[in-house]
Parts: C-alpha cells; structure tokens; sequence
C-alpha cells in the first residue's frame, strides 16, 4: 500500500510507527489503566492491521471491513498481552487480528453452515496441522476421524463445508483473449436453455387438452400402463383410448 491509501477514512501513508522500547512503555501505561496509552498503542500497531489484512486480499471481501475486524482484533491482543513474557507485541497480536478476521470471514461466510460443524472443521484442520508438523505428512480422512473420535462422513462433510465457494464466472484461463470461466467448463446436457424450453412448450401444449386427454396420457406415458388398463381404470374402450391418444399427441405436435 504506497503513498496515500484511505482504509475508513485513515490515510494509511501516515500512520505511526511504534519502537519495540516504546510499545512495551505504552503497554506498561496501559495495564496501569491510562487510556490515553492506550490510544496511541492501538494508533501506533495499525500498520500492523494493514500488513495482515494484505494476505485476505483477494477474496472480495470489503477492505474496511476487513480493517475494522483487524482493529478488533489488535485491541483484544492490546488488552490480553501479558508484559511479562519475552516476546514482542507484534509476534503476539499478528495471529490475535488473524484469528478475528478469520472468524469474520468464517461467520460472514456465502454459504451458511452450522456453528457446530464449522467448529468441527476447525477441529479438523488443527489435527491436520499438528499431525502434518509431526509426521511430515498430510493425515487421511481415516486419521483424522481417529484421532477427533467422529465418524469419516462427518470429516469430510466438516471441510466441506468451510470451502470457499468459486463463482462461475471466476476465470480459469486466459491466453491473451477472452477468458475460460468456470461456467464454460460445467454442463448439464439435462438442464439446457433448449430443454427448459421444450419443457415449457409441451406443459403448454398439454394444459390445452382436455381432461380426460390428459389423464389418458399420464397413464400411458408417466405411470406406464397399457391401453387396456386405462380403459378399465377410466371406463372407455380400449379402442377409445387409443383415437384419445393419438388425438391428443397429434394436437400436441401440432402446438409443439
């Protein structure tokens, strides 16, 4: 983000950066209860909310948004920090503004899942993460359910469900012209633009038949039965229901 870039109406170009030294005095302050320290330890890591938010970027998610869940998230790591440990603030508060923008996108998310089996998917990814550091290696879907002691469908419904959905118009492939979307490469040959319309015609052609017409053709042609079954079952001649039929599929390829 160079020269003049407004995140919330802030001019990131000037924001202040704090010395490690001048942190931990700001902290001090803080935990002695003086706001106004606060304040500038909040104003003073704001950069640091910039250079996390950088890593969602692309998703399409709003900027601000994004930024004002990272803000939260710098306060929380402000306000939990403990001064005694030997680290510096910045190694402690990154994963505290990542854990809150995560938790936003997760609950912000397109597709609405429930809070259980989002909770189970995270408990899913922590032993991928943690068995992968340990054994050099991805664990199985079995593995996985092993360890966490749930079944195997479960596993797989739970990552599922935190993936993120692609639009179909999100391209693919581009070699210098029009680009290959998503959408070009799923078909459905039932479900085609020439189908819907047939389907629309023939329920069309069908609706202008009589009664008796169409109820001679759901038993033919839905329910499967022979012409002298629906002369029993409509109580007309076999040789009725044959010049029915052939009537109402002449007037239907006649509409059609």
């Amino acid at each position: 983000m160079q020269g003049k870039v407004e995140i919330c109406g802030v001019n990131t170009a000037k924001l202040k950066v704090l010395k490690s030294e001048e942190s931990l005095e700001l902290l001090r302050r803080t935990r002695d209860g003086d706001m106004q320290a606060r304040e500038e330890l909040i104003a003073g890591n704001l950069r640091l909310v910039l250079s996390v938010i950088q890593r969602f970027s692309g998703r399409g998610e709003n900027v601000d948004d994004l930024f004002q869940v990272g803000c939260i998230g710098l306060i929380k790591a402000i306000d939990n920090f403990d001064i005694t440990m030997d680290v510096r603030f910045s190694t402690y508060g990154v994963p505290m503004i990542i854990g809150e923008i995560r938790r936003y996108l997760r609950d912000n998310s397109v597709i609405r899942v429930s809070r259980s089996l989002r909770d189970t998917a995270y408990r899913v990814l922590q032993v991928k993460e943690a068995y992968q550091a340990e054994h050099q290696q991805e664990p199985t879907v079995d593995q996985v359910a092993e360890i966490l002691g749930i079944k195997r469908e479960e596993v797989v419904m739970a990552l599922d469900a935190v993936v993120e959905p692609v639009s179909l118009f999100e391209p693919v492939y581009s070699d210098g012209g029009d680009s290959v979307c998503v959408m070009d490469q799923v078909r459905d040959p039932k479900n085609t633009d020439e189908t819907w319309l047939e389907h629309i015609a023939l329920g069309d052609a069908i609706a202008k038949l009589g009664a008796r017409a169409r109820r001679i053709l759901a038993l033919r042609f839905f329910q499967g039965k022979t012409q002298t079954e629906v002369s029993a079952e409509v109580g007309i001649s076999q040789a009725q229901v044959s010049r029915l039929e052939k009537h109402a599929l002449r007037q239907i390829r006649k509409e059609l």
